[in-house]
C-alpha cells in the first residue's frame, strides 16, 4: 500500500463520518481516527507488522459502562446468541437496494440461501455485492440504508434454523 492509497483512504474515512477505522493486511496495520472526543482533526497511525508475527490485541480505552446498561446489553447478547451475524467485509457505504428505483435485496422475515446477495457496499466508487455465507431467515437489519459501515461491523442477524 503506497502513500497515495493511504491518503485516499483517510479522505474517504473523513467523508464517511466514521470515528475510527482499523485496516489490517498481511504486512501493514492502519488505524484512522477522526473527530472523536478529546481531539480535533484526524490522526493516522501506520505500523509495519513483521510477517509471521502474531497479532497483539490493543488495550481498550473506553470507560466501563454503568451496571444497568451492562445488564441490558447482556440480555440482548444472550437473545442474539442463537443467530448468525453477517458482518461487513470492507469499509464503505451500505445500500439495501441495487439502485434507488429497485426494491431492497432482503427484508426482515425473508428466507435466504447461501450465496444470495444481501446488500451492496460502495467503496471508492466500486459497488461490492455482499453475499450470504449461510442459509436461513433474516431476523434483523442492523444498519440504515446509505449509512457508512466499518470493517467487521455487523450488518444482519440471520436465524439459521
Amino acid at each position: 500500500m503506497d502513500i497515495k492509497e493511504i491518503q485516499s483512504l483517510i479522505k474517504f474515512v473523513a467523508k464517511s463520518g466514521a470515528s475510527e477505522v482499523k485496516l489490517e493486511m498481511e504486512d501493514i496495520k492502519i488505524t484512522i481516527r477522526t473527530g472523536g472526543s478529546g481531539f480535533t482533526g484526524e490522526t493516522t497511525y501506520v505500523q509495519q507488522i513483521p510477517m509471521g508475527a502474531p497479532m497483539q490485541p490493543q488495550a481498550a480505552t473506553a470507560a466501563a459502562p454503568a451496571p444497568s446498561v451492562e445488564i441490558a446489553a447482556k440480555t440482548e447478547v444472550d437473545e442474539n446468541a442463537k443467530y448468525v451475524t453477517i458482518k461487513s467485509p470492507i469499509i464503505g457505504t451500505f445500500y439495501r437496494k441495487p439502485s434507488p428505483d429497485k426494491p431492497n435485496f432482503v427484508e426482515v422475515g425473508d428466507t435466504i440461501g447461501k450465496g444470495d446477495v444481501l446488500c451492496v457496499i460502495e467503496a471508492m466508487k466500486l459497488f461490492n455485492d455482499i453475499e450470504s455465507e449461510v442459509s436461513g431467515k433474516i431476523v434483523k437489519v442492523l444498519v440504515d440504508d446509505s449509512s457508512p459501515v466499518e470493517f467487521d461491523q455487523p450488518l444482519f442477524l440471520v436465524d439459521p434454523s
